[in-house]
């Protein structure tokens, strides 16, 4: 089959040499911010623009976004080729009526529909931002183009690369429409903050959050002042009234979230060249391979061509870059985590460190706990279950060792004796269903000794564990995980929240409630981020429906939001009906 650009035949050969050239001789340095905005020769480059959000802001209890089908008659196209999203179909939606919230008493057999009375907790979270240096030399592009349509190889390349930070922008100014009809009491991300474990991503994600001007491009900054999802831009920065936390994932620390640091890789982020690797999508080991250089978005490109990518025999030296050491990994020989902590504590928004003290530092252990609100008896357990060490079969699965074990199990018999409901936040989950309505146990987190059972036997040892928070697999769907004595008090609920950057682009919200029988519900809800016609991240939503469906990710003719919005009941001790019986705030 010939790959199809729009409605033009493309050859193997022509797809290589259009997306090898562009480059040209380019420095070997990066362009800062300073000299951006200062502009040739010395004067005043534009202002920073600013990216306004639609008006009014809803969840999708009100409205869903709804991917249209693709037509019969669109034939596949190679995944680069993005106005061919367009023009063939593959990115068109529309907005749909209100998701219900699914009442869910499967861990309450004794529940009988008893009325919210009060508000507990009311917080959001969102998970796997991956916020992206589509000009980094070190990514995988061509891995995901050559692998080609109907792959499901959107991971390494589509075209939401061109505007993670304009997204996440996005989000956080609906964060902030939501807080002005209901405040939240706080804020997680639940990790994979930056898509290939690079100090500028990591810094346009917290600077974003932050408020700060925004410098979406890297070395030469091409198209910073001519293409939208290039220019620089205020990012509107989340209310300061909102304290907001820190959970890690495995791309914060590991190459594309898949293989260790090591000298190859650390050298390939910062070089003036693109990486040479091999083009297997099925191996973590392909880094470690030669054969192919993976190409760079071109940021003076409206739809963000690739350049510098195909076989080595096709380039006649290797494909230079502006190389920018911003990219460089946060990563190093000795910890994957204590530089990347460190940077939550350079940061305006609350509180300094964003979970992190320095004992984290001091220990380089990732893991934390907090109280909300001193007068609501729920703690929040934030756990790193990411893999750990050298030469590990899967760096994007999850597991435990002794020390995080053992810290897990401290914390809580802590808040069993105090009298306090938990709930964990990590970014791995632990044998959840594996989509939205399937009951198929998917063992996600293979350990060498805390296996997912042996976890779960331990963890329903604790009645006040209430949920478990994860990402790490970009879908919402929420597991049920009753204790198998049958006792409904030691079961708990598993909320996954899917990712910020591939469709369906969304955050959570949690409104944990006290109902009238004094069991718990947590309402949990999905929204999109409110993108005004024009903005990269309203552009970005089509791009998201489009490899979806060029990667077959979903079926063209799907149709459905791949939200789910749910109230989940929880059944209480008698102790802790006893404590939670007047607290929170009661509901109008």
């Amino acid at each position: 089959m010939r790959k199809t650009r729009g409605n033009r035949e493309l050859s193997r050969r022509d797809f290589i040499k259009t997306v090898s050239v562009g480059l040209g001789a380019m420095p070997v340095v990066g362009v800062g911010i300073g000299t951006l905005l200062t502009g040739c020769g010395g004067e005043q480059s534009p202002a920073p623009t600013a990216w306004p959000i639609a008006r009014p802001v809803l969840t999708t209890a009100q409205q869903q976004v709804l991917p249209v089908a693709v037509p019969a008659t669109a034939g596949p196209i190679i995944p680069d080729d993005v106005p061919a999203y367009a023009e063939q179909g593959y990115s068109a939606w529309n907005m749909g009526g209100p998701l219900a919230h699914v009442p869910r008493h499967d861990l309450a057999p004794a529940y009988k529909g008893a009325p919210n009375q009060a508000r507990l907790l009311y917080y959001y979270a969102m998970s796997d931002i991956h916020i992206a240096d589509k000009e980094s030399p070190a990514q995988p592009i061509f891995v995901g183009v050559n692998a080609g349509y109907g792959s499901g190889m959107l991971t390494a390349y589509s075209p939401i690369l061109l505007s993670t930070t304009q997204v996440l922008d996005a989000a956080v100014q609906t964060i902030n429409a939501l807080h002005e009809e209901t405040p939240f009491d706080f804020g997680l991300s639940l990790g994979d903050d930056a898509n290939n474990s690079q100090y500028n991503e990591l810094r346009w994600f917290i600077d974003v959050l932050d408020g700060k001007v925004i410098t979406p491009s890297s070395g030469k900054h091409l198209g910073a002042w001519t293409i939208d999802y290039q220019k620089p831009y205020q990012a509107a920065g989340i209310n300061p009234a909102i304290p907001w936390y820190q959970v890690v994932g495995n791309h914060d620390q590991y190459w594309m979230g898949s293989a260790m640091e090591d000298t190859k890789t650390r050298n390939a982020h910062i070089a003036d060249t693109i990486i040479n690797m091999g083009d297997d999508p099925k191996s973590h080991d392909s880094v470690n391979g030669e054969g192919y250089y993976m190409g760079v978005v071109d940021g003076s490109t409206p739809y963000g061509d690739i350049v510098g990518a195909g076989a080595v025999s096709e380039f006649k030296k290797p494909p230079a870059v502006a190389a920018d050491q911003d990219r460089h990994t946060m990563s190093t020989e000795k910890s994957t985590t204590l530089g990347w902590m460190r940077e939550f504590f350079n940061t305006s928004s609350q509180p300094v460190g964003h979970g992190f003290k320095q004992s984290n530092l001091d220990k380089d252990f990732a893991c934390y706990s907090f109280v909300p609100k001193s007068d609501i008896p729920i703690k929040f357990i934030v756990l790193d279950d990411t893999v750990k060490g050298a030469d590990q079969p899967d760096y994007a699965a999850g597991g435990l060792d002794d020390a995080r074990y053992d810290w897990l199990v401290n914390e809580l018999e802590a808040g069993q004796a105090a009298n306090q409901l938990m709930v964990i936040a990590a970014h791995v989950p632990i044998l959840p269903q594996t989509e939205l309505t399937d009951t198929t146990p998917f063992p996600v987190w293979p350990g060498p000794v805390y296996t997912d059972d042996y976890v779960l036997t331990m963890l329903h040892k604790y009645p006040n564990l209430i949920m478990w928070m994860a990402g790490h697999r970009h879908l919402n769907v929420v597991t049920p995980q009753p204790d198998p004595s049958g006792d409904p008090t030691l079961g708990f609920w598993e909320v996954e929240t899917c990712s910020l950057r591939d469709f369906p682009q969304q955050f959570r919200t949690f409104d944990i409630r006290r109902d009238q029988d004094n069991t718990v519900s947590i309402v949990i809800s999905n929204v999109d981020p409110a993108v005004k016609a024009g903005s990269p991240a309203y552009k970005s939503r089509g791009y998201a429906i489009g490899a979806a469906r060029v990667y077959a990710q979903y079926p063209r003719t799907d149709t459905t939001s791949h939200s789910y919005n749910a109230e989940l009941v929880v059944q209480l001790t008698p102790v802790m009906q006893g404590i939670v019986a007047q607290a929170g705030t009661t509901l109008k």
